[in-house]
């Protein structure tokens, strides 16, 4: 990328460069990625960094983090997703770290924790221990640690180098203690009985890889977004495995495709589950499918 010709260092004077130059390269969050690397670099939240520039719109930053800016707009404006340049991301008003061994959490995501809280309240719902499957920085079963004060959560991820970004998460939200940390696939390692299983599984088909978005092919770990020829081998896998070590009257909850909600609800209308159900993401499409363990 080549950026426009500097106007200043002044805070409102780098702010507006960094949004020209992600425009440029066709970002349409191009002032709020600006905003949120500018705030990174100068080791300020973004509302701070907005105050100052209005306060104090001419003053120049110091030089380091000048540098330090243009550097990450650089890799911005070539498509690397800026929580991976910030290596941090809020899910569910907690700062979760984040490499690129793992998955960026996304505000879908939350409803998956959302949903399992839901199941969890219902009466005759067993509580604890609960399972967060593929769980990358730990996200869900960070949040259900918190939720649930009482729960204990074993996480699991087939990614050692993943495993160790969800250790230094649930170490830095005093969650060590309850969450514990699982190598394997899926279900495999983890023994039951479970009161829930949560999950976002891979479900992209190999084929469909190549149309994401090129923060998402280019940068996030093909092997936490693919799962396989169709996009449902890791869900049907997860699903078999979780029929047999759900308790009765336990919940099975994962993040699907929208486009697979018909083939996952087949999957489920079977005597081992019952209560199938999908809640709706923000644009209204099928994204988190939950089931219940028959009790018959």
């Amino acid at each position: 990328m080549t950026l426009p010709a500097r106007a200043g260092s002044g805070l409102r004077a780098l702010l507006a460069e960094g949004t020209v130059a992600l425009e440029a390269a066709g970002i349409e969050s191009a002032a709020l990625d600006a905003e949120v690397l500018l705030a990174h670099c100068l080791g300020l939240d973004r509302g701070r960094l907005l105050l100052a520039a209005t306060l104090r719109p001419a003053e120049d930053a110091p030089e380091a983090p000048a540098r330090h800016f243009h550097a990450l707009l650089a890799r911005r404006a070539a498509r690397e997703p800026v929580a991976y340049l910030t290596g941090h991301r809020e899910f569910w008003s907690l700062d979760l770290e984040v490499t690129p061994d793992v998955l960026i959490p996304r505000p879908e995501t939350e409803l998956v924790v959302r949903e399992a809280l839901d199941c969890l309240s219902m009466p005759g719902s067993p509580g604890s221990p609960l399972a967060d499957v593929g769980t990358g920085s730990g996200a869900i079963a960070i949040a259900l640690a918190c939720e649930l004060p009482g729960a204990r959560i074993v996480a699991s991820d087939m990614s050692a180098p993943a495993l160790q970004v969800a250790r230094r998460n649930v170490e830095k939200h005093s969650v060590a203690d309850r969450v514990g940390l699982v190598q394997g696939d899926l279900l495999e390692m983890v023994r039951g009985p479970l009161a829930l299983v949560a999950a976002n599984p891979p479900y992209i088909a190999r084929g469909e890889h190549a149309g994401l978005m090129p923060e998402v092919r280019d940068h996030e770990p093909e092997a936490a977004l693919v799962s396989g020829a169709t996009g449902m081998e890791a869900i049907e896998r997860l699903v078999a495995r979780a029929g047999r070590i759900l308790t009765p009257g336990g919940w099975l909850v994962i993040e699907i495709d929208s486009g697979r909600w018909p083939a996952v609800q087949r999957l489920l209308e079977t005597a081992v589950w019952q209560n199938v159900c999908v809640r709706a993401d923000y644009a209204g499409l099928p994204r988190v499918a939950r089931a219940r363990r028959s009790t018959g």
